[in-house]
Order: C-alpha cells, then structure tokens, then sequence
C-alpha cells in the first residue's frame, strides 16, 4: 500500500487516482501507524514553502517522515513535497526544510533569462544526469513531463538524477538512497508520469 501524507497541501486525490489506475492501493491519510505500515510513501505539496512547512510540522508529519525515511522506507516527494525533502528554502525568507537530501531552494528568476516567465508552467524534457536511475527505468531521455514551480533546487548535484532547461538548467528530480524528489507532477505527465510512479512503486521489492 502507498500511503499519500496528508498535512492540507496537495493535490491528493489526482494523486491517488493516477496510482490507482496503475493498479496500487493508495490512501489519503494523516494517521502516523497506516503510514509507518505502508509500503511506501509519498510527500506531495503546492504553495509556498513556509505554510507547507509549518503544517507538516504542527500536524508531526515532519517527525514521522523523518522516521520512516530514516528507516529505509521508500520515500518520493513532488513538487513542493521535494523541496520540503532538502535542507532549506530561500522562498520569500530562510526556511529549515527536512534535511533528508542535501540541497536548498532558490527563485528559478535568478537564473532564467528576464524574458522568460515564472513561474515556469508547462512541459519539458528530462535530461538523465549520471547513470540512468530505476526511478526512469520506464522512459527515456527527452521524455517530457509537466511543472508547475517558480523555485527550484540548487547544491544538489551529488543528488540530482534529472534536469530540465528552461533558460537555464534547472534540478528536476534527485534521490539519496531510499529517498526520492520529482519537481514534477507525474500525476499530470500522462503516461511518462505513469511509468515514472509505477517504477517508484517497485522500489524496495
């Protein structure tokens, strides 16, 4: 069983509805012992960073993420749900993010062209850094898929498993062990992003 944290950020149940037209039982839950029980995890997140941050915290999310990562379970943030997984967040002030993946998070605007605009909507393809990883052992390189985002991660290269270009070169997933990030929406990247969370599904197996 996949279990989709919920801390009230998220597209939750497009989420849970694209794993289960893959064929994997999800549930939508805040309840610490279904998720310790899970299978796997997954961290989802959209809007701003210290919100997002402060309700995983106040709800012990935070804590038990931790734990559970900790502990080897496999574990994929998306969107914000990824940067939530790195150290801090530069995104309007200085935030203490999960510390599960070395890296920050910093404007996309200080490295795109001015012409460009953010935040950065659409589709764009992957370009694989280093060995190719399991996560993407489904798709090729220059498949493309959907983002939504006006920050990305940076000091993450030791970590980063994919990029994107939009003007510049931006983290487009990393991992660290049992520890996955897609800056990217699978759920909303049609059947590259269904390949992408049925690789992630077999993680651990």
């Amino acid at each position: 069983m996949i279990a989709i944290i919920d801390y009230g950020v998220g597209n939750l149940f497009s989420l849970q509805s694209s794993l289960k037209y893959i064929g994997q039982e999800a549930a939508v839950t805040a309840d610490p012992e279904t998720i310790r029980s899970a299978d796997r995890i997954i961290l989802p997140g959209v809007g701003a960073y210290e919100d997002a941050a402060r309700k995983l915290r106040e709800s012990g999310m935070a804590e038990l993420v931790t734990e559970v990562a900790k502990a080897g379970k496999p574990l994929m943030g998306i969107c914000l749900g990824m940067q939530l997984l790195l150290e801090k967040s530069y995104e309007y002030g200085e935030h203490e993010g999960l510390g599960l993946v070395k890296g920050s998070v910093v404007p996309i605007a200080d490295v795109a062209p001015a012409d460009y605009k953010i935040p950065h909507i659409g589709w764009n393809a992957l370009k694989f850094k280093g060995e190719k990883d399991p996560l993407f052992k489904y798709i090729k390189e220059g498949d493309c898929v959907y983002f939504v985002h006006s920050f990305y991660a940076t000091d993450c290269a030791d970590n980063t498993i994919a990029v994107t270009e939009y003007g510049a070169e931006l983290t487009a997933a990393v991992a660290d062990g049992n520890v996955y990030g897609c800056q990217f929406h699978p759920e909303k990247s049609g059947g590259v992003g269904m390949k992408i969370l049925k690789a992630f599904c077999e993680m651990g197996e």
